[in-house]
């Protein structure tokens, strides 16, 4: 008789958690302290990981000032945390909609309700991302705690096909998704508390890791003068009361004049920097930051 095949080893984030094996029993001060002691092991692995983050940030510049896009691919917790750091460039940065589009597992409904099987279709992964017509300016990144995803493993096959940089986020060692990368960082958060529950500690490290990249990027991009966030998209109130605080800080301007800056500019608010500080108008301003790429420091030093 042939001996059944072993079972083979679970991964690292799916290993019960030596620690607490009794974590039910837990009065509520001890299982808070608990959870929030291993949260704070999410940014240690991030640490650990910032080398492999600093070389995706530098292969990702070029391509994306040639006007490529950032794509995210990813499912369950880590598509949707994707789907996150997606939404989020427009206001924050004003980058293109267009330019950060985000593929789930299951689709635009899998946001909200889980769809099960979805994950492991790494034909659907393929067909979803060629879909997205890839190509060499583009940079694609797949996200998985496992890292042994098939829907991110199959859009990761595609990516590469088409030429575009891909960048895997995973939270296991030797995980195929890291491989199968131009880049692979991989974000060792080890056990969860409550064991294989990846939306725990994996998630906030796949979440401080994509604040980072993205973030990382755009400063790059000149999105952020010293250290304001001045290429915000002011959509509604609180972020107008904003762009008049960011562009009287960057300016030294009062409200009045600020707000008048604003007023001419667009409501750009690098612009009314530049406008303010180099005493020109809004089409000069715009002249200048345009030359300069989008830099304010460069746009002010220019004639």
């Amino acid at each position: 008789m042939t001996a059944p095949e072993p079972e083979p080893e679970p991964l690292r984030t799916e290993q019960p958690h030596p620690a607490h094996p009794e974590l039910d029993r837990y009065d509520t001060p001890a299982l808070v302290a608990a959870l929030l002691a291993d949260q704070a092991l999410a940014a240690q692995a991030v640490q650990e990981a910032a080398p492999q983050l600093a070389q995706a940030v530098e292969a990702a510049l070029p391509r994306l000032r040639a006007g490529g896009r950032l794509v995210y691919a990813g499912a369950g917790t880590s598509g949707r945390l994707g789907v996150l750091d997606s939404v989020e460039l427009a206001p924050t940065f004003s980058w293109p909609r267009e330019r950060a589009p985000a593929l789930l597992a299951g689709g635009d409904g899998a946001m909200f309700a889980a769809v099960e099987g979805a994950e492991d279709d790494a034909a659907q992964g393929a067909a979803d991302l060629r879909r997205l017509q890839p190509g060499a300016l583009d940079v694609v990144l797949l996200l998985a705690a496992s890292g042994a995803t098939p829907y991110a493993l199959g859009a990761a096959q595609a990516a590469r096909s088409a030429g575009a940089l891909t960048i895997g986020l995973v939270n296991n060692p030797g995980a195929p998704l890291a491989a199968a990368c131009e880049i692979g960082i991989v974000l060792d958060t080890g056990p969860e508390l409550i064991s294989g529950s990846t939306r725990l500690k994996a998630g906030t490290a796949q979440k401080i890791a994509l604040n980072t990249f993205s973030s990382s990027v755009m400063v790059r991009l000149h999105k952020v003068h010293g250290n304001l966030m001045v290429d915000l998209r002011a959509t509604n109130a609180k972020l107008v009361r904003r762009a008049l605080r960011l562009t009287m800080l960057a300016s030294g301007a009062e409200a009045a004049q600020a707000r008048a800056a604003l007023d001419a500019s667009g409501a750009r608010v690098k612009v009314a920097i530049v406008m303010l500080r180099a005493g020109v108008d809004a089409a000069e301003a715009g002249r200048r930051l345009d030359a300069a790429q989008g830099s304010v420091r460069a746009a002010l030093q220019s004639s």
